[in-house]
């Protein structure tokens, strides 16, 4: 298990098959809160502790999962210091189906360990969101069709919901997001902003999910981050930037700089 400091507010810990054997667990447990993987997180937590000092005490935590092999997972630790601009759908997910995940039933009477799998945010509410739709249209339905009339047409496919998530890296040089942005060429292609701080050689790069996987944005997000810090995003973070900051290249800044 190897874990590094981003930032203050971040780590990324590294898992092998051989952390998950070496504790008896399944790659899959970790995103539904088992003992296991309970514990193998406040050891994680406590080694960070240790060697960075990272406390997260009192503060939720948001992991993402981004699987670099078949066999090794990167785990991306980010503090939350303000929890009520988190996306406030997250809350309104239902409890797991104990007889869906039996082996996982006695792991809702044990404490969470202050922390939930972006990746299983994503696709719970995708599927709720789908669950939803699905039941406005039957409700729309008539309860009985007559018999005499011609077969109604063929319902309209139905949307595969988007959720949108936005990401804030803050650059020191205009080179860095350029070479970035060629290797990202053809892989991210959705909305993206880039912004000058005039009172200093700092650059925003204002990232939306879009379209895109919650698997591939969080690779591009892993990427970005190794040359760049993090910084929290807002709602009002955007119209602050485009009142305060000199906007560089607006909607496609990645896809504008990769063509350079």
């Amino acid at each position: 298990m190897k874990i590094e400091k981003v930032n203050d507010n971040q780590i990324r810990c590294t898992l092998t098959r051989a952390d998950l054997d070496d504790r008896h667990l399944k790659l899959s447990e970790l995103a539904y809160g088992t003992e296991k993987a309970k514990s193998l997180f406040r050891d994680m937590m406590q080694q960070a502790n240790y060697e960075f000092g990272f406390e997260a005490e009192d503060m939720p935590l948001m992991i993402e999962a981004v699987p670099l092999t078949q066999d090794t997972v990167l785990l991306i630790i980010t503090k939350v210091e303000y929890p009520e601009e988190l996306d406030t759908r997250f809350s309104k997910f239902s409890e797991p189906d104990e007889n869906e995940y039996p082996d996982f039933a006695d792991a809702k009477n044990t404490p969470a360990a202050g922390a939930d799998d972006i990746l299983g945010f994503f696709k719970q509410l995708q599927e709720k969101q789908k669950s939803e739709l699905a039941k406005s249209v039957k409700a729309a339905a008539p309860a009985e069709a007559p018999v005499k009339k011609a077969a109604a047409p063929a319902p309209k496919p139905v949307v595969e919901p988007v959720v949108d998530i936005t990401r804030l890296f803050v650059f020191d040089s205009l080179e860095k997001i350029s070479n970035l942005a060629r290797i990202l060429n053809g892989f991210y292609n959705d909305r993206n902003f880039l912004y000058k701080n005039p009172n200093k050689s700092a650059f925003y790069l204002v990232l939306h999910k879009g379209h895109h996987s919650p698997e591939d944005f969080n690779k591009v997000c892993n990427i970005l981050s190794e040359y760049a810090s993090t910084e929290k995003y807002s709602r009002a973070s955007q119209a602050y930037f485009d009142e305060h900051f000199l906007p560089l290249i607006k909607e496609q800044a990645l896809q504008v700089l990769a063509g350079i």
